[in-house]
């Protein structure tokens, strides 16, 4: 802890000499970013500098501030891997539902960028998923090893 200011020094004075005894003690040595530039202070001013270090600092998904019509389309070129994931037929059918749902607001809504999306044909989405689901349980099937025999206790193995 630093002393207190001796009375009838000036605030400068005593700022300036608690940093030259820090200086000499080796308190400003092996410091991190030692020898570095300031960052951010040789880049061009951007008036959206602050919007930009708080997505990145805060690891925002960018796809968050796009148009509604062009994450929707994003979404719907995505929809293989989307369905690859679900398990039942149920949540397929529920997950396209609410897709189309979405992709019909925004049809109608006519503010801001429109661009064309689509809705989903459910049915050939759902028999799409349906070959998928059947070849991924089969391929699970076939890469699970057999089980092996439970071993045997030491009297199954003496009267056995």
């Amino acid at each position: 802890m630093t002393d207190r200011k001796p009375p009838g020094m000036k605030t400068e004075d005593w700022v300036e000499a608690q940093i030259k005894q820090a200086q000499a003690r080796g308190d400003f040595d092996q410091l991190a970013g030692t020898g570095k530039p300031l960052p951010k202070l040789a880049d061009p001013h951007d008036p959206d500098w602050w919007v930009k270090d708080f997505i990145r600092r805060e690891k925002i998904e960018t796809d968050a501030l796009l148009p509604p019509s062009v994450q929707l389309r994003k979404e719907k070129q995505a929809l293989q891997t989307k369905l690859s994931v679900l398990r039942t037929e149920a949540e397929v059918r529920e997950y396209l539902q609410d897709l189309n749902r979405r992709i019909l607001l925004q049809i109608r809504d006519a503010t801001g960028v429109v661009v064309p999306v689509g809705p989903v044909d459910e049915e050939e989405m759902v028999a799409q998923w349906r070959e998928g689901h059947e070849a991924r349980q089969a391929a699970r099937a076939a890469a699970r090893p057999p089980e092996p025999e439970p071993k045997r206790s030491f009297w199954q193995r003496l009267f056995g």
